[in-house]
């Protein structure tokens, strides 16, 4: 008797932790039919990422469980990678791979309007796509923009990868690149996970070093920046370049 009693405890508990037994407009797919995404909490949009949900816990509950692994933080979120995310218990290799590739196209469509612009005209212009491209890295990466005459940016490429503390980054090589794009101008970039913005004294020898090889080439070097996380320090705009 007290098995079956703890059965049917059993069964009751999973059926009332499914999304399916909630009224529709708590279900998160019915109420972003609904209302729209925009009515949706953080937690409910992941929980249609995740789909289902576990014996123990609903989609939602999974949500929240990995939103706390995040500290409940969205910027902090799209810094876990797939093996991070597999850290809550439920969130298998699929599942994170799911989380992963939707964060990973919210940060493309940031920086592709940024890449719409018809020119580069200040610092914030420039920052709006390296911001998108570094700022939830955890190691530290090295970028450089090529634009022509009008300041149109040709191509962007992630030149170097390093460490927590700092990258490489040839000069010989960017110079290279921008001349087989024929750019006639370059904005570098790179980040501090760290969250200083401060650039430091290797920062402006590679700033000065390369402005100046670049103009024996009728190559300028617009801007430096540095990001770290949804900041950024442009030495141009501070008078270092």
């Amino acid at each position: 008797m007290f098995i079956f009693y703890n059965q049917d405890i059993y069964i009751w508990y999973t059926m009332s932790n499914s999304i399916k037994t909630w009224s529709e407009d708590e279900r998160p797919r019915e109420k972003m039919l609904l209302k729209g995404a925009a009515a949706l909490s953080d937690a409910e949009l992941l929980a249609i990422l995740i789909s289902s949900g576990t014996k123990e816990k609903s989609a939602l509950d999974l949500a929240r469980d990995i939103l706390g692994l995040a500290q409940n933080n969205l910027h902090e979120l799209g810094r876990l990678g797939v093996l991070e995310l597999q850290k809550t218990k439920g969130i298998g290799e699929a599942r994170a791979i799911t989380i992963a590739a939707a964060l990973e196209l919210g940060r493309r469509r940031q920086m592709g309007e940024a890449l719409q612009r018809t020119a580069i005209t200040q610092s914030s212009d420039a920052a709006e796509i390296a911001i998108p491209l570094m700022r939830d890295l955890s190691h530290e990466v090295f970028c450089v923009f090529y634009l022509n005459q009008s300041n149109k940016i040709l191509r962007y490429e992630i030149i170097s990868s390093g460490g927590l503390t700092g990258t490489v980054a040839d000069i010989r090589i960017m110079l290279k690149n921008a001349l087989l794009q024929n750019a006639n101008k370059l904005i570098i970039a790179h980040n501090h996970p760290s969250g200083n913005l401060q650039p430091s004294h290797a920062d402006k020898e590679l700033t000065r070093k390369l402005r100046e090889a670049a103009e024996y080439m009728d190559i300028k070097l617009l801007d430096h920046l540095i990001i770290a996380g949804t900041n950024y320090l442009s030495m141009a705009d501070e008078g270092i370049i």
